[in-house]
């Protein structure tokens, strides 16, 4: 067991009240018990390290002269959250990240008062830190607000939109920019070069004074010369961007120099009166040899050895579904010029990387930028390309009016390939793909469709390839596949059309997606009942395989349909389709099987399917329920 870190003044801390009675001295060191206890913690459950240990002299700051839990501190994306959850009095708890009923890797408003705005997805602490800014002008018990955002989530659009509003505002408003110059990937596009440009630019080390933006504390003469100097440091001539959008702008600060932090944080809290961006550099990774020298920074880690730095290995298996269709794409674009991928800073998550690799030029990372990408992606299908948009389902929703108004209205043939569909273990709630199929089966002429396997998911690769006729997605879930075996190359699918996978006599399961084989093993808890089931893989959401939809309901006693997806997704298209055909007005008894409507919370996936009742032996109960069993001992076969 790895030996716990000497942590003799983190003992001492039981909340961030107790910082403010350290000496700075004493908060040096604090920061590097609080490094330690971090690495030993993540040692012991996985999660985003690197993040986390690129901000332990922040977090420590901040809390040391702001006065949380009233003044508001909002950490965007939220993954850099760990070293503030040990400060605010759930250290005893920390060993439990994103573990079930354990503590989440992200803030959380329901878990503590210091988590004031919930976030997992980036871009959104300005907006919210401008929230309450306004409610502090308006007469409601808060105090300042602190909004602590990366330089890859201030990529986003809706970072500028909140930028802009604020300076507009003029409020009081503390927005620190943590530039690491890193997001998951590096990041890309023009913002990135021009922080580094704010950062690296000489004579940067011999003007440290000025570039630190501590003329605000000088008379106003001096103070015009040493933002003219400053601007000279910077290289930004009539000033940075961020001070013409309104901000006083204060820095580049060397973000790991607890006296610069201090120093800093002090006189801008004494004398702000509209909106600060304070910019603050920062090592992903810092302080932890094995994490600054990765090529991700240990951006998110499985539990790993602290001497080394050696991840524990997962046993053995079935490829990725990512790595599946990240293999499947390149080869579909060895063989078609015209095939090139959008990843909104998320190349290795969505398994661009392995096109990427061999095609660098159609790989196109945008940023945190779903919106952009979306729209990206259907000017270059207009232009006679085969774009694919590959977007976690979580974040797709980030775009999803770019898919509405740019996409299906124009009927662009934008391929979407939808990761982490359904329920995905650690991250929880918030990165859940629970609700692709509702918000996309409802759009006029898009194409849904959804893989049972990793085999299936090269065909939908393929299918979505060769269809022109419109916007196409095709969803897949976390993690590794089945083990069926691959082709060689996918098949062009039937659009619209089904499949039998077992035959029955008493009852049918219409299955959609990668919950195809807890249908089948329901099908044989069923069979050990002495009850038949027909077990059918309906591989469209949308448009429905209707002959085989009827001849399922005419030829069974019941019809149950099953998906990893909210309610109002596949089941629904399925009961109003039956409706209209007029197949719900005899004696068939139609039940479906979604995900309930509540939040299910972190845990493993088995467990998180378990906690929605979309287990195999659920299914079976379902079944039971349909035919009028109610009373029946469904048999469980052994795992």
């Amino acid at each position: 067991m790895t030996q716990r870190p000497d942590t003799q003044i983190l003992d001492r801390v039981a909340s961030p009240a107790d910082l403010r009675r350290l000496t700075d001295t004493d908060l040096s060191r604090l920061a590097r018990e609080l490094r330690s206890e971090t690495i030993s913690a993540v040692s012991e459950t996985g999660g985003h390290l690197g993040s986390s240990l690129g901000v332990v002299e922040l977090t420590v700051a901040i809390h040391a002269v702001f006065d949380t839990p009233r003044d508001k501190l909002i950490w965007d994306v939220g993954h850099q959250c760990y070293p503030h959850k040990i400060l605010t009095g759930r250290r005893d708890r920390i060993r439990t990240l994103r573990q079930k009923d354990g503590l989440s890797g992200f803030t959380k408003r329901s878990e503590s008062e210091f988590d004031p705005f919930g976030a997992a997805h980036s871009s959104t602490s300005i907006s919210a830190g401008l929230g309450f800014a306004v409610g502090r002008d308006m007469g409601k018990a808060t105090g300042d607000a602190i909004a602590v955002i990366g330089d890859g989530a201030i990529s986003a659009g809706m970072a500028y939109e909140a930028l802009n509003n604020a300076g507009a505002e003029g409020r009081r408003l503390f927005v620190i920019l943590n530039d690491n110059e890193m997001s998951i990937a590096p990041p890309v596009g023009a913002m990135s070069a021009y922080l580094s440009r704010l950062w690296g630019t000489a004579p940067f080390s011999d003007m440290r004074a000025l570039a630190e933006g501590m003329e605000a504390a000088l008379p106003a003469p001096m103070r015009d010369g040493a933002r003219r100097a400053r601007q000279l440091v910077t290289g930004t001539g009539s000033g940075t961007l961020f001070e013409e959008l309104g901000f006083d702008y204060i820095g580049p600060i060397d973000g790991h120099d607890m006296g610069q932090l201090l120093s800093v944080l002090r006189a801008a809290r004494m004398r702000a009166t509209g909106p600060v961006l304070i910019h603050c550099c920062t090592v992903k990774g810092k302080g932890y040899a094995p994490a600054e020298t990765s090529a991700d920074k240990y951006h998110g880690v499985a539990k790993f050895d602290v001497e080394s730095g050696t991840q524990k290995k997962g046993k053995g298996g079935p490829p990725a579904y990512t790595k599946v269709f990240g293999q499947a794409l390149t080869d579909a674009a060895a063989r078609n010029p015209d095939v090139c991928a959008i990843t909104a800073a998320m190349p290795s998550g969505t398994g661009l990387d392995i096109m990427a690799k061999r095609f660098p030029a159609r790989v196109f990372d945008v940023g945190i930028a779903e919106q952009h990408g979306v729209t990206f992606a259907a000017g270059l299908a207009a232009a006679g390309l085969k774009p694919v948009c590959a977007i976690y389902s979580t974040f797709l929703q980030r775009g999803y009016d770019q898919v509405v108004h740019d996409v299906a209205l124009q009927r662009l043939p934008v391929r979407f390939a939808i990761d982490r569909a359904g329920l995905v273990g650690a991250d929880g709630a918030t990165h859940a793909g629970a609700y692709d199929l509702a918000y996309l089966s409802c759009l006029p002429g898009f194409t849904v469709m959804a893989a049972a396997d990793e085999a299936e998911l090269c065909h939908m690769v393929e299918t979505a390839l060769a269809h022109d006729a419109g916007p196409i997605a095709f969803r897949y879930p976390r993690g590794a596949g089945t083990g069926v075996d691959l082709p060689e190359r996918g098949e062009v699918l039937e659009i619209g059309r089904g499949r039998i996978v077992r035959e029955g006599a008493d009852v049918a399961i219409l299955s959609l997606g990668a919950h195809l084989s807890e249908a089948l093993a329901a099908a044989d808890m069923l069979a050990a009942e002495g009850i038949t089931a027909t077990v059918a893989d309906a591989r469209f959401a949308k448009p429905l395989d209707m002959d085989l939809i009827r001849n399922l309901s005419r030829h069974h006693a019941a019809l149950v349909t099953l998906e990893q997806g909210a309610g109002g997704g596949f089941g629904a298209h399925v009961l109003e389709a039956m409706a209209r055909d007029g197949l719900l007005d005899g004696r068939l008894a139609v039940r479906t099987m979604t995900l309930p409507d509540r939040l299910i919370e972190q845990a493993s996936p088995a467990e998180m399917y378990a906690d929605a009742g979309l287990t195999a032996a659920d299914i079976a109960l379902r079944v039971n329920e349909a035919l009028g069993r109610t009373d029946a001992n469904v048999v469980r076969l052994p795992v």
